[in-house]
């Protein structure tokens, strides 16, 4: 019995000090996680005292590393957010003012009859411009909730090239611009209809840039497992600019000159969300001849001609 109680008093003593080993490290995950919720810069780096506090340790680190690519991902979305908005309020704010005033106008008894006319032709102008943008604003919409909901298919892009030259027709006549489609691009998996409205938008696109009698080349290759359209033109190009900026929502290489063509500034980046959206890419260049080039490439469907 007397050697019994030696015994326990060493076992308990050796249990202190092993308990004391096992819990320091945990204890220490305990005090960063707490720091880390306060706010505090906090690493989660594996310290070597014991194997299953340095895997909790490891888990504990990708977490925080998720929680905080997640939270720079809401950041950046809504700053984002933010700055379309002011965008939008921006681009509404012209074309509401300019009806105003012009309907101000017609309100003034000793107004010129003869300026009736005019003042309403700028009021349905403004109107057809404010209809058009809340049509683009839409279609970025649905672009964006059509992302993996969408039933895609085998698509021919020279069938859809041919439907946006037979559908432009009355207006490539009008703007006297004489377009051709040349080569083969090998098939597509996507959505036909959204493909038809990138072309159209660059093709439209072009008929601004270009003078009476110019010409538009839609060019189809494949390349490295891609379907490849080009849309060319002889136009002015867009100079010196940055060609990743002619994407962004509202930005114009010639404000005045889209305004009166009717554009909103939302063509290219609509483009831009229907390729990315088929897992493409798109890129602009001027032509060292004269003109812009916008190269789309879309993964082709594997064994497509």
């Amino acid at each position: 019995m007397l050697l019994l109680i030696p015994a326990a008093l060493l076992t308990f003593t050796l249990s202190l000090i092993i308990g004391h080993f096992l819990s320091e490290p945990l204890n220490l995950l305990v005090k960063k996680v707490r720091a880390y919720r306060s706010g505090a810069n906090v690493s989660f780096e594996p310290t070597g005292q014991l194997r299953e506090a340095d895997d909790l340790a490891v888990t504990i680190n990708e977490l925080v590393k998720k929680v905080s690519s997640q939270q720079a991902d809401l950041t950046r979305e809504a700053n984002r957010q933010n700055a379309f908005v002011s965008d939008v309020a921006h681009e509404l704010r012209t074309p509401l003012t300019a009806i105003r005033g012009n309907a101000e106008m017609l309100e003034d008894p000793d107004l010129p009859p003869s300026l009736h006319a005019k003042f309403v032709d700028i009021i349905v102008s403004e109107s057809e411009r404010l209809s058009h943008l809340v049509n683009d604003l839409l279609t970025l919409q649905h672009i964006q909730n059509e992302e993996g909901s969408t039933t895609l298919k085998r698509v021919n892009l020279r069938s859809v090239a041919q439907s946006v030259v037979d559908t432009l027709g009355p207006i490539l006549r009008e703007r006297q611009a004489n377009v051709r489609i040349t080569g083969e691009a090998p098939d597509v998996l996507g959505n036909p209809e959204r493909l038809k409205e990138a072309l159209t938008n660059l093709v439209d696109n072009a008929t601004h840039f270009i003078e009476p009698g110019g010409h538009i080349t839609i060019e189809l290759c494949g390349l490295k497992g891609n379907a490849v359209i080009q849309v060319k033109d002889d136009g002015t190009g867009f100079g010196d600019v940055d060609p990743k900026l002619l994407f962004g929502r509202f930005y114009r290489t010639d404000f005045s000159r889209a305004r009166n063509s009717g554009g909103t500034g939302l063509g290219l980046s609509i483009v831009k969300s229907i390729v990315e959206a088929h897992d493409g890419t798109i890129e602009a260049v001027n032509l060292p001849q004269g003109g812009a080039c916008f190269i789309i490439a879309i993964p082709a469907i594997e064994g497509a001609q």
